[in-house]
């Protein structure tokens, strides 16, 4: 392999592993949970700065809540609750910032039932 094509495959690894993407998610993508207050944790494969991240919950009608994660949560996580949830579908949509800069979002959707 030429060095330069095996330079190439090495930066594209690097910038790969540099983004924070979600390995644990309550509720799970696709789950169905009861109705009323439901706890979010959303747990990322490395640290992030919870400070310039968020978590939006969005409903069947297009409706958005910012949930505010607790401060408590552990570096490479964000943990909220979101009260008062009634049957539909619903989505959370997180965008993250992580220490090395690199900021990444994407939506978990679940069903309230």
């Amino acid at each position: 392999m030429p060095f330069s094509v095996l330079l190439l495959v090495l930066l594209s690894l690097q910038e790969a592993i540099a983004h924070a993407i979600v390995i644990k998610s309550s509720p799970a993508a696709d789950a169905v949970v009861p109705a009323g207050n439901v706890p979010v944790h959303l747990q990322f494969n490395s640290r992030i700065d919870r400070d310039r991240s968020k978590v939006t919950l969005i409903g069947a009608g297009g409706t958005e809540q910012r949930l505010a994660p607790a401060a408590d949560s552990p570096p490479d996580a964000l943990d909220a609750e979101a009260k008062g949830l009634s049957p539909g579908a619903w989505r959370l949509r997180w965008q993250v910032l992580s220490v090395d800069g690199h900021i990444t979002r994407g939506d978990i959707p679940f069903t309230v039932r």
